[in-house]
């Protein structure tokens, strides 16, 4: 049944791509992990396992290989570079575990680059803050965006629908400052509040 898996764990490691297999192999059992945690029932448990899924483990192989054979060579860019199409690749709400988990790969990886001017730190700190958003850690997600717009200050980086990364901050901001605020007033602190609207206020003139 998993014959198709074990080819590919077979080639990685005849290859010499350790990492890339181990790496493999961690992906399926946490996938098996929060199907079992997930329960009958659940949309997970209707899903085929990860190992049964070809195209996605070809995509596994492809990408993580490409991602080691650049990591060896010292080419963090290329490594960046093939965990981000890895993040792309899982598009799908129930991949959204898959795809959260190779954002957070870049943002590790993002570190280490040091011929890109910050670009790509820039990018990871912005899908970093656009992940802890959707799970409802604003906070959180408010410093990834401070620091996306800090980066990106006095920058012509463009996203590919020509919107500059420093436009896109403010956007961020922008949006992040008014939850903050929401939830201050919530709490009746009502001072914090009307500091981080005038913080929000900025943002949308900026942008």
């Amino acid at each position: 049944r998993n014959s198709y898996k074990k080819n590919i764990c077979i080639d990685m490691l005849r290859q010499g791509y350790h990492e890339s297999f181990s790496e493999l192999f961690t992906l399926i059992q946490k996938w098996n992990a929060l199907r079992e945690a997930a329960g009958p029932g659940s949309a997970i448990w209707q899903q085929k396992s990860l190992e049964e899924q070809p195209d996605k483990l070809d995509q596994l192989y492809h990408f993580l290989t490409r991602a080691e054979a650049a990591q060896r060579a010292g080419h963090y860019e290329e490594v960046y570079d093939n965990q981000l199409n890895l993040a792309y690749c899982f598009n799908d709400p129930e991949d959204k575990w898959l795809s959260n988990y190779f954002y957070e790969q870049c943002f590790s990886t993002a570190q280490l680059i040091k011929i890109d001017g910050g670009k790509r730190e820039a990018q990871a700190h912005a899908n970093m803050g656009l992940i802890n958003e959707e799970q409802g850690h604003v906070m959180k997600a408010a410093e990834h965006y401070e620091a996306f717009y800090q980066l990106t200050e006095g920058s012509t980086w463009k996203d590919e629908t020509g919107h500059t990364y420093n436009s896109l901050a403010c956007e961020h901001l922008w949006r992040i400052y008014t939850l903050l605020a929401d939830k201050m007033l919530e709490n009746k602190e009502h001072q914090q509040a009307i500091k981080t609207l005038i913080k929000a206020l900025k943002m949308a003139k900026e942008g």
